[in-house]
């Protein structure tokens, strides 16, 4: 499961209540009234959890956590992995001064 996939099941099932609602990437959780202030701390600490990263309070911005993929776009950069999920690639191993290479294997 991708990880836009994942925030977006964890959002319905616990924060939006809404039957049938249409949760798109880009919809803003604030604009929409998706996600309010304990639901900012329950998908902060369900990020932390799931992905395994530490969110400084400093992070907990619109710009990182306003819409899906905003949020994945922020987890990606606290892993390290600033790439969109690669389907059927590979990141072959490099040497230290060398970014990682992509293969479509």
């Amino acid at each position: 499961m991708s990880i836009e996939e994942t925030i977006r099941q964890f959002i319905l099932n616990n924060l939006y209540f809404v039957e049938g609602a249409n949760l798109t990437e880009d919809v803003s959780f604030l604009a929409e009234g998706i996600v309010d202030s304990m639901g900012a701390m329950e998908l902060v600490a369900f990020v932390e959890s799931q992905f395994r990263i530490k969110v400084e309070m400093s992070e907990v911005v619109v710009r990182n956590f306003d819409s899906i993929r905003n949020l994945a776009n922020f987890v990606r950069h606290k892993r390290g992995a600033n790439i969109p999920e690669l389907s059927n690639a590979t990141v072959a191993t490099a040497s230290s001064d060398e970014p990682p290479q992509v293969r479509n294997d």
